[in-house]
């Protein structure tokens, strides 16, 4: 793969070109994350591509090496990994609750402590997710509570 960067202090916006032969799961993560940093994410439902905004998802959560991406709208499929969208998103609200799952701390609605210093997490949506001891405190924290 070839990169080359210009910079010109007379261009205005910044812009990214890809020529390729063919487009390669390589590539579509690629401008996936590029497009994280525009605060959409890509993600598919009954094989249509959707952006959807950052902002909008409630939970992502994976099962059986899926990823579903929520929202109050539906639930969507992500070609990422949980670990590599926990590195993406961490800087817009985004922090693990348990070994399957992010939640967006902007979408909590409540937290109840529950057995084993886990904690239930009602989402805007509500939707309940236990976030086990290992993330709680961590959610506690990030939401000023602990």
């Amino acid at each position: 793969m070839k990169i080359e960067i210009h910079v010109d202090d007379r261009i205005k916006e910044t812009s990214i070109s890809i020529s390729c032969g063919r487009m390669t799961p390589e590539l579509e993560k690629m401008i996936a994350m590029m497009r994280i940093l525009e605060k959409q994410f890509v993600a598919s439902k009954d094989g249509e591509t959707f952006l959807l905004d950052i902002f909008e998802i409630i939970y992502i959560e994976a099962i059986d090496r899926k990823t579903f991406v929520y929202t109050k709208d539906g639930v969507y499929e992500s070609g990422f990994k949980l670990y590599e969208l926990e590195e993406q998103l961490e800087e817009y609200g985004f922090l693990r609750a348990s070994k399957s799952c992010l939640i967006q701390l902007r979408a909590v609605r409540s937290l109840k402590s529950d057995i084993n210093r886990r904690i239930r997490v009602t989402m805007n949506n509500g939707e309940m997710i236990i976030a086990s001891r290992q993330y709680a405190e961590g959610i506690k924290r990030r939401l000023g509570i602990s």
